[in-house]
């Protein structure tokens, strides 16, 4: 593993906070970012479709850049990405906190999907300086700070959305600088020298990162299940503000602690539950399971008509959260220690690949079934068609190879040496 495990305990930590941190910020802009859209455009059949467009462009700057990024990390190392996208994203959230018109936003919107890769490299960071048996416990655990983000984010977007629209915005872009900081004096660097690779281009463009996972046969299968998921995610960002707003009338405050509910639950599963589960059952039976609470969670989501029904759907929910730590897992020990920061931006493409298309189709999905004249129990359709994409990700599921008890990793690949100039 790349480093002394002394020396990096205040790395752990801060790559806990930067996700959490994170997913405050993102959290805290959810409840308010398709409400400032549809002060631009009016109607809520106009807003679902330009937060659909919104989501896809962020996507598609997503496919681009996060292999690049990845390959940066396992090139320069992890800690100046991390480091850097922090650095963006305080710049993004200023953006959109003073723009002044719809096309501002989307300005600032695409390059937040840009620089928002500290996931990406934070989950090899944590492949860096983890064991094989250690990796779906500590993947939940990063999982639970996604929770811990989502509690209070939503909830401080939601209170603030009530006062100023654009006050969520300057704290989120003011708690991504404050992150950076931390990080800048806290931050140990996880991949030796040792075990870098050269940059190049020919590797780190999204065809060629993808081609990387059809190489690695033995995780394109995951990599695909965890595309579909991620597919079915989008349906949530994308339409679930308008839709609460439209079928139920509630505001950013009501958004906001529906989030947070959602977000007790991640804490719990993904923090307490997803080791016990995964060490009880294995990581294919984790899997297979996590999906299915999904499918029925999403399900429940489109009938719902009331917040009886969320009390039932959203624990369900929660348990999706245990899929990606158990793919994290398989996946990570099938390739070796100085791929990992490849793999995980071969992973970011394919979300993205699924992140330009989802938000698009579910944002009009609801945008035609919140039109004049459309019966208002149809406006729940976006998340019947998330149930069946993940049908379509279970299926697969049921033919993953689960990892034997004590399964190590691969080798360490031989060090690399590189004469001469950087090639970046």
């Amino acid at each position: 593993m790349g480093g002394d495990h002394k020396r990096l305990k205040p790395g752990v930590l801060f790559i806990f906070i930067t996700v959490c941190l994170d997913m405050v910020a993102l959290g805290i802009a959810i409840p308010v970012l398709p409400h400032l859209i549809q002060g631009f455009v009016g109607t809520v059949s106009a807003a679902g479709w330009w937060s659909g467009l919104f989501n896809s462009l962020w996507g598609l700057t997503q496919f681009g850049c996060s292999p690049i990024l990845g390959a940066l990390s396992d090139r320069f190392g992890r800690r100046p990405i991390i480091l850097l996208s922090n650095l963006g994203l305080a710049l993004d959230y200023l953006i959109m906190a003073i723009a002044p018109n719809l096309w501002c936003l989307l300005i600032g919107r695409v390059l937040n999907g840009v620089t928002s890769s500290s996931i990406t490299t934070a989950y090899a960071y944590i492949s860096d300086i983890s064991e094989p048996d250690e990796r779906a416990q500590m993947y939940g655990y990063v999982g639970a700070a996604f929770g811990l983000g989502f509690v209070l984010g939503p909830t401080l977007g939601g209170l603030l959305g009530d006062i100023d629209l654009r006050l969520p915005f300057w704290v989120a872009g003011l708690l991504s600088l404050v992150n950076a900081i931390y990080g800048a004096l806290v931050l140990p660097e996880s991949l030796d020298k040792a075990h870098r690779k050269p940059f190049s281009l020919k590797d780190a463009n999204p065809v060629a990162s993808i081609l990387f996972l059809w190489r690695a046969k033995s995780v394109m299968r995951m990599a695909l299940i965890s595309m579909v998921s991620n597919f079915a995610h989008h349906v949530i960002p994308a339409t679930f503000v308008l839709y609460a707003s439209y079928r139920l009338g509630w505001g950013q405050r009501e958004v906001g602690l529906a989030m947070a509910y959602y977000a007790v639950w991640a804490i719990i599963v993904q923090g307490g539950l997803t080791g016990i589960v995964v060490r009880t059952i294995g990581e294919k039976a984790t899997l297979v399971v996590g999906l299915l609470c999904g499918l029925l969670g999403f399900i429940s989501y489109g009938y719902n008509t009331n917040w009886h029904i969320f009390l039932f759907s959203i624990p369900l929910m929660g348990f999706w959260g245990m899929t990606n730590a158990a793919l994290q897992s398989l996946m990570t020990t099938r390739v070796k220690v100085d791929e990992q920061g490849l793999l995980q931006g071969a992973l970011s493409s394919l979300m993205s690949l699924s992140g330009i298309i989802a938000p698009f189709v579910f944002g009009y999905i609801l945008s035609v079934m919140t039109r004049p004249g459309v019966d208002r129990v149809w406006s729940g359709a976006a998340f019947f068609a998330a149930a069946l994409t993940l049908l379509v990700a279970l299926l697969m599921a049921l033919g993953v190879k689960d990892r034997a008890k004590g399964e190590p990793a691969p080798p360490k690949a031989p060090n690399i040496h590189h004469d001469g100039e950087p090639l970046f």
